[in-house]
């Protein structure tokens, strides 16, 4: 074997390591976390009068990115079984035998519990206390309940709402109006966004058991429902900035341009009367699913961007 063989061997185990790592800490929905937690602590330096640019920022979004990746490789270890029924999620390590489940562990409980300690020193006490309490209700609450109830989906939404308060406390150290709002954009915006998923991969659930709403309902109804329900109801909770003084005009014209285009998604779907499994349903799920994606960053975004000083 050449030298460059002999070099390019660890480098493909590094790079498979590495691909390894990502899937086990879902580092796409990390990624959506902290950013996420990102705004918060923008709206919270704001409402302190200080530049949102400092190590601040760093500690907040590494210690919480921390804890998200661990929580993830934790959830992952719980549901390994599950996933190995589930096309989607065979592939991953755990499942597909490429890791072991003590290195999942061991990776998880280091991230999630060292990184609720980085946050209580280089942060504050309350935002390493409530980001561990966030990944204890998603281990300990809504991951067993995705076998036994559709209200893993409700349960599932109060630590998923969590990482803009999370931004928030890193800066200001207490709970305030404006956590509240952040709060409830994301507590509502998450029930399209898991209801098409839910939607889009109902088949695959069946086969994990998964009880999410449409997998355990016939004809999508009461999901479409929901979906159509929540939307309407993401339209005045996301104008609240503005209403607060959090944000302007621009923000507010914005906020409800961007709930309807998910409300008029969210109602192709349900007029569509098909069977939830059938292609023409799942493309319109997968519809709402999209939607939701640009939805959240641009509201963000916005809001961010038409900021005013209250």
């Amino acid at each position: 074997m050449s030298t460059t063989q002999t070099l390019a061997l660890p480098r493909t185990q590094l790079r498979s390591l590495l691909h390894d790592y990502a899937e086990l800490t879902k580092l796409r929905v990390t990624s959506l976390i902290v950013m996420t937690a990102w705004c918060g602590y923008f709206f919270g330096a704001h409402r302190a009068g200080a530049s949102w640019l400092n190590w601040g920022l760093f500690h907040a979004l590494f210690g919480i990115g921390l804890v998200s990746s661990g929580t993830a490789a934790l959830n992952e270890v719980m549901e390994h079984e599950i996933d190995g029924h589930m096309a989607r999620t065979a592939s991953r390590p755990l499942p597909a035998g490429r890791m072991s489940k003590l290195h999942a562990v061991a990776v998880g409980l280091i991230a999630a519990i060292g990184g609720s300690l980085y946050l209580a020193f280089f942060t504050n006490p309350l935002t390493g206390l409530l980001t561990f309490l966030t990944s204890v209700v998603y281990l300990a609450a809504y991951t067993p309940l995705k076998k036994v109830s559709p209200i893993c989906t409700f349960v599932g939404a109060f630590p998923g709402a969590m990482p803009g308060v999370l931004g928030w406390t890193a800066v200001r150290g207490r709970l305030e109006w404006g956590t509240l709002v952040l709060f409830a954009i994301l507590f509502v915006w998450q029930f399209p966004h898991f209801f098409s998923i839910a939607w889009l991969y109902r088949d695959d659930y069946a086969k994990g058991g998964i009880r999410m709403l449409p997998v355990v309902e016939q004809d999508g109804r009461s999901t479409a429902h929901r979906i159509i329900g929540y939307s309407l109801a993401l339209i005045p909770i996301s104008v609240l900035p503005s209403l607060m003084g959090m944000a302007g005009k621009i923000y507010l014209v914005g906020a409800v341009l961007l709930g309807l285009a998910l409300l008029y998604f969210g109602i192709r779907l349900a007029f569509l009367n098909l069977p939830l499994s059938s292609a023409p349903s799942k493309m319109r799920a997968r519809h709402v699913l999209q939607a939701t994606v640009i939805y959240l960053p641009l509201l963000f975004a916005l809001m961010m961007g038409n900021a005013l000083h209250y």
